[in-house]
């Protein structure tokens, strides 16, 4: 994945000049006890700021970032020449510009940041793994740029691991008691619509969100695509209803809203309809489009509980659970 800075640069000036979708979450905020995933040799702290006098440098001082899992070179970075001793200020803005490029990715490349997929109880009760969370600490990779640009050095990106924090052990008793619970109504005798909420509510369904997890609604949903099961129904797309495949899905999104919302968890992430919809009380909705308007939250209630959604005709109910000895600890965070 080796790139050329021009080619970087020339992004930057395009994407300075149309502008882009912001994500809402920052990725450095992601953090629930961060592993590195290498061995690094220097100092891997969280530096937000770099107050450093930018020094004459060699004419040959190349900065080479490399991806610590693989060993390729990212790419290649001449510090003198975007002002590492004229504009000291300005070389600092590009490099957050370009670590958060990295990060987050753009039009034709995804970033290396990765969102949670957590773990769920199986209808065995096995668990089914889900997939770790990845970040790039941007901050931290501006410092071990400015740190390598005086006489050139390898940059190994910094690069997270996020792994769910609960206890084995404990899974089975995050069925002992309902914290928190929201019921939704919809007509069945739209066949489309009640489909896509089955699917979406089913693959909700006990999923273990352990202490500091981060969840989100895309990333645990998946696509709605017909290939999924995904049905034909009308959703509301810039204050019209239009026809969708997963259209009515939000009313998954919004009831899972309302039930996580009882237990004053961190809410990440949420948007609102651009009409007004019936299932829930005005405000209180939660729209979703895969791949740009996500839910998230964090569970920073300090224990895990697990998610139960129950389907039935024409009616939708989510249940936050947990341990019976964690009850109190939920109930007041």
């Amino acid at each position: 994945m080796k790139k050329t800075w021009g080619t970087l640069l020339l992004f930057c000036t395009i994407w300075l000049l149309v502008g882009c979708q912001e994500k809402t979450l920052h990725s450095e905020q992601e953090k629930n006890e961060p592993t590195y995933m290498t061995q690094p040799t220097e100092d891997s702290s969280n530096v937000t700021e770099v107050d450093v006098e930018p020094q004459q440098i060699s004419k040959s001082a190349f900065v080479t970032l490399i991806d610590p899992r693989t060993l390729e070179i990212v790419q290649t970075i001449n510090p003198k020449e975007l002002g590492f001793e004229s504009d000291f200020t300005f070389y600092q803005t590009q490099l957050k510009q370009m670590a958060k490029n990295l990060a987050r990715g753009y039009e034709t490349f995804i970033g290396y940041d990765q969102t949670m997929e957590l773990d769920r109880v199986g209808e065995n009760g096995q668990i089914i793994k889900g997939n770790d969370g990845i970040i790039l600490k941007e901050s931290e990779l501006v410092a071990k740029i400015i740190e390598a640009s005086k006489n050139g050095e390898n940059v190994y990106l910094p690069l997270y691991e996020i792994k769910s924090n609960y206890q084995f052990e404990e899974v089975a008793s995050l069925n002992d008691v309902v914290i928190a619970s929201f019921t939704t109504y919809f007509q069945p005798s739209a066949e489309g619509r009640s489909k896509n909420i089955e699917l979406s509510a089913l693959a909700l369904n006990n999923i273990i969100v352990g202490e500091g997890d981060y969840f989100s609604f895309n990333t645990m949903v998946g696509e709605r695509s017909e290939a999924r099961g995904y049905q034909p129904a009308y959703e509301i797309v810039n204050k019209k209803m239009v026809m969708g495949i997963g259209g009515g899905i939000c009313q998954t999104s919004s009831t899972l809203f309302n039930a996580i919302d009882q237990v004053a968890l961190r809410i990440r992430e949420r948007h609102h309809h651009s009409l007004s919809v019936g299932y829930v009380p005005v405000g209180r909705d939660a729209t979703v489009s895969y791949g740009t308007l996500d839910f998230k939250f964090q569970n920073t209630s300090g224990v895990p509980f697990i998610i139960k959604t129950y389907y039935s005709t024409g009616v939708l109910t989510i249940e936050i659970r947990t341990a019976q000895q964690y009850k109190t600890m939920l109930e007041n965070a």
